[in-house]
């Protein structure tokens, strides 16, 4: 069995050959649902569950590490991946008292049907006793759903932080022995689902930031047994820095946007520009987001389809809109055959993107000498505009 330190166990599930997420998020290295037994001198406690789909290998691990009693399920989070065999955890121990905050508590009777009678309410900074351990409860709202919290183990300086610091990746290593395959599933993770909070995420950095932390367990992917490594990494996620980069989505029906984005691409690159380029009909959608994390400014190039933006046009705005990166300036370009109103509707679909709209470049069927000048001009702009915040020389 996998110990974290002496009493503390991961006790969860390695999800291999997950391969979507929530039917909306690629897991292209799978995911785990961490589950962690802590048994204190007087009494047990199992810190979140497992998916439903995973029970039986939660229920195992807790034979194995020989649960007879279990006192306490602390529910750090509502959301299915989380507590979804909380119900059968109850009834292998029927004793057991379900520890969470209000709200949660309303949640998972709404989800789960658990009987209030289970449950005991905990508010943030309250501790709970196992005997020679002792827990502390940290409500960390947002992160990603307004109910989670996390639990800090006092006695030896373990922060489980629910989804918060997670990553969605299979690995038999229980801690981190490969920071740079886990940064990049972290950041992943963050911009798929924790990137619309950035605000709040570095409110409840700010309150994690005088706790003594030596290990860091989230719910999803291995453990850090070097913190700074991922409360650095998201520092610099979160914050409003930019990078000299520029994010091209586009789609192209009948080859005059490709034209466009090519020579555009390469007008980028000559000025010294990092060009991230991303074909929508076929996009890996959490590449797509991790792209956006940091970048400077996001192009979006669309034929015109009924009158207005190709659907996967539209797609990848909707999802820049939700994902509401740090992004800064925005562009559209793009073509049409007769007329329609794409650039109205793409930009309509982009109100959350704090970001300043640079001229678009729209031609009238294939692209032309002037288009191409246009297309120059346009990462002129771009180029000035980094100088302008400071992020080229």
């Amino acid at each position: 069995m996998r110990q974290l330190k002496a009493n503390i166990y991961e006790a969860g599930a390695i999800d291999w050959d997950a391969r979507l997420f929530d039917r909306l998020i690629p897991l292209p290295d799978g995911t785990s649902y961490n589950s962690y037994l802590i048994k204190g001198s007087e009494k047990t406690a199992l810190l979140d569950t497992v998916d439903s789909a995973k029970t039986e290998v939660l229920l195992a691990h807790l034979a194995e590490l020989e649960v007879v009693k279990l006192d306490y399920v602390i529910a750090h989070h509502a959301e299915q991946d989380h507590s979804g065999s909380l119900p059968d955890v109850l009834l292998l121990y029927p004793d057991a008292k379900v520890a969470t905050n209000p709200r949660c508590k309303q949640m998972l009777i709404d989800l789960l049907g658990i009987e209030e009678d289970k449950f005991i309410t905990v508010e943030d900074g309250e501790t709970l006793s196992l005997g020679d351990k002792t827990l502390q409860f940290v409500y960390l709202p947002w992160v990603h759903w307004p109910e989670t919290m996390g639990t800090y183990l006092k006695e030896d300086k373990v922060l489980f932080s629910c989804d918060f610091f997670g990553a969605h990746l299979a690995t038999s290593s229980l801690f981190v022995d490969d920071e740079a395959t886990v940064y990049e599933s972290a950041k992943r993770y963050y911009a798929e689902i924790m990137m619309p909070f950035r605000r709040q995420i570095n409110a409840n950095l700010a309150k994690i930031e005088q706790m003594k932390i030596e290990i860091i367990a989230p719910s999803h992917g291995p453990v850090h047994n070097r913190p700074e490594f991922i409360i650095d990494a998201y520092k610099d996620w979160v914050s409003d820095a930019v990078k000299n980069e520029v994010v091209v989505l586009y789609v192209s029906m009948h080859g005059s946007t490709a034209k466009m984005v090519s020579h555009f691409v390469e007008a980028l690159i000559d000025r010294g520009i990092t060009v991230k380029q991303f074909e929508l009909s076929t996009v890996d959608i959490g590449r797509l987001a991790i792209a956006l994390v940091d970048v400077a400014t996001v192009v979006i190039g669309s034929p015109t389809v009924l009158a207005g933006p190709h659907p996967c046009a539209a797609y990848a705005a909707f999802l820049a809109n939700a994902l509401r990166p740090k992004t800064k300036f925005v562009s559209i370009v793009g073509s049409f055959g007769w007329g329609g109103k794409m650039l109205e509707q793409l930009t309509a679909m982009l109100p959350n993107l704090k970001a300043e709209i640079l001229e678009p470049v729209l031609t009238k069927g294939e692209p032309k000498q002037p288009d191409f000048v246009a297309l120059d001009a346009l990462a002129d702009n771009i180029l000035a505009k980094h100088k302008e915040i400071g992020i080229v020389n």
